[in-house]
């Protein structure tokens, strides 16, 4: 058991952040997060789905060889290859748990698992009893419990709990609950099952309504919960997850509501939500509460006017707390290799060879060529635009020669390699986006449909570089592809073959919502 005022923070972004349509991260995409979720002083880090695939059980084993001061985490199903899957990743982490669930709403037993409700209470029985012979930190789910009926809930929760289950999460898995109702339904399970006290009690709110965030701290303040499971950015499938930005701040900035310890390092909050949104390719709306570009910024004359006099008139929280004020300028075109190695230590990036450090630093000082003023932003899009292109390297970017008038149809000519092979090909269309996109399908004929197109801007400036993600449909299969470039035709050109390099790779993820 924890300290009963101390509130436990569960990050899922690298599990159930990764189900967002296109959000698929490389291993090594996952360990930097995993790092910066480690500077963030994250609790415990839910790193993947074992089971799930290969590349997510290599993730998590990863994870697990080098993060040494968050609990680390993965997914399983209430069954005995998922759970051991889990158990052989987790081998090499100094803590470790293993988070199993299995559906209890009548609906998810009937339709999904077509189970009765004295199996599904079996298995989950036995889940517990076999995790526990590779660790005593074990993490129990009743999937949909928002839907449940509270008397099978009961039982299911005691029986787990005195079969060893440590924490006990209770899921808004579809985004159903509203916070007074999920609050007390929390407070009753916790009143009504005797062993209740020998667990921690965990919440994980989906968004669907918009009431993630406040479903998950009335499950602290009404039910007793002590963790709150959710992710940077708010990131996930549908509508997402409870965002972790958003009930960390609000349980720090209002302590006389919540009278809760945290472990967070709220300084690192906006690294983490950069380094989320540039990997993924999900920007973060500039209105979005602590890490927009406009959660800090004051139009209104009249505010304007308070924080002249005052910044406490019209800011609940400083920027610097969470971060904004870390960022700077770094590095120019007269910086050296050494300099610029030491800053991809300090953000977390860490490139395994000598040839991809070097390759790093000349495209980094190709930029400062273009760019004057080098950002911490620019060069993790420029190692991220590396990451995009080596997951595999079938369709690469070589240039690109665009021409657009008024009056006159747009052109575009680009060069790019296919398996190997350069390629050059033309193409005309409405803007000199659409016509790169032409040209290029000309010769790759991917049949791809193009579902979102979005340009990010990485710093401030008319100097900035444009982020573009282009997320490509096919068959059934969604990607994001992720582009950077001081000239944003040159990154919308990059983001299209970086999704079609995702579309060409053979691995796919299909993990279990939760």
């Amino acid at each position: 058991m924890t300290n009963s005022n101390r509130l436990i923070i569960f990050d899922t972004t690298l599990r159930d952040g990764e189900q967002s349509p296109g959000a698929s991260m490389t291993r090594d995409e996952k360990v930097r997060i995993a790092r910066q979720l480690e500077r963030l002083r994250v609790d415990v880090i839910e790193a993947g789905f074992a089971a799930a695939s290969p590349g997510d059980f290599e993730a998590i084993r990863a994870i697990a060889s080098v993060i040494k001061d968050s609990t680390i985490c993965s997914l399983s199903r209430a069954n005995e290859r998922d759970i051991a899957r889990a158990a052989e990743a987790l081998m090499p982490a100094p803590r470790k748990r293993i988070h199993t669930f299995i559906a209890t709403s009548p609906l998810h037993m009937q339709i999904k698992l077509r189970m009765q409700p004295e199996q599904v209470l079996e298995q989950a029985k036995q889940a517990i009893r076999y995790a526990r012979q590779y660790t005593d930190d074990i993490e129990f789910s009743p999937e949909d419990g928002s839907r449940s009926e509270e008397d099978f809930l009961c039982r299911v929760l005691e029986a787990v709990i005195a079969e060893g289950a440590t924490t006990i999460n209770f899921p808004d898995t579809v985004g159903y609950a509203v916070p007074e109702v999920f609050g007390e339904t929390i407070r009753r399970l916790r009143e009504r099952i005797p062993n209740s006290d020998e667990a921690v009690w965990s919440v994980h709110c989906h968004n669907d309504l918009g009431l993630a965030v406040a479903n998950s701290l009335a499950g602290v303040t009404i039910g007793g919960a002590r963790q709150i499971e959710c992710t940077i950015n708010g990131l996930g499938e549908r509508a997402g997850n409870t965002a972790l930005e958003e009930v960390v701040m609000a349980v720090r900035t209002r302590p006389d509501i919540f009278k809760l310890e945290l472990g967070i390092d709220t300084t690192q909050i906006v690294a983490a939500s950069k380094m989320v949104s540039q990997i993924t390719g999900f920007a973060v709306q500039p209105n979005k509460a602590v890490v927009g570009a406009n959660a800090f910024a004051h139009a209104s004359g009249i505010h304007q006017d308070g924080m002249l006099k005052s910044r406490e008139t019209y800011e609940i929280m400083r920027a610097e707390d969470v971060g904004w004020a870390a960022t700077k300028i770094v590095l120019g075109k007269l910086s050296g290799r050494n300099a610029f190695k030491q800053r991809l230590q300090e953000l977390g990036i860490d490139l395994k060879t000598e040839e991809e450090v070097n390759a790093a630093f000349a495209r980094f000082k190709e930029l400062a060529d273009r760019k004057s003023e080098i950002f911490d932003e620019d060069i993790m899009a420029l190692v991220s635009d590396e990451e995009h292109a080596s997951e595999g390297e079938h369709y690469r970017f070589v240039s690109l020669a665009q021409q657009s008038e008024t009056g006159k149809t747009p052109t575009a000519k680009v060069v790019f390699t296919m398996d190997g092979k350069e390629h050059t090909c033309e193409g005309q269309g409405d803007g000199p986006v659409d016509a790169t996109v032409n040209a290029i399908e000309k010769q790759a004929a991917s049949g791809a449909e193009l579902v979102l197109f979005s340009i990010n801007a990485i710093s401030n400036g008319t100097e900035s570089q444009g982020e573009v993600t282009m997320r490509l449909s096919r068959s059934g299969r969604i990607v994001n592809g992720v582009g950077s470039d001081p000239d944003i035709v040159v990154a919308s050109a990059k983001a299209y073959l970086s999704g079609l390099n995702k579309l060409h790779s053979k691995i796919e993820r299909v993990n279990p919502q939760l």
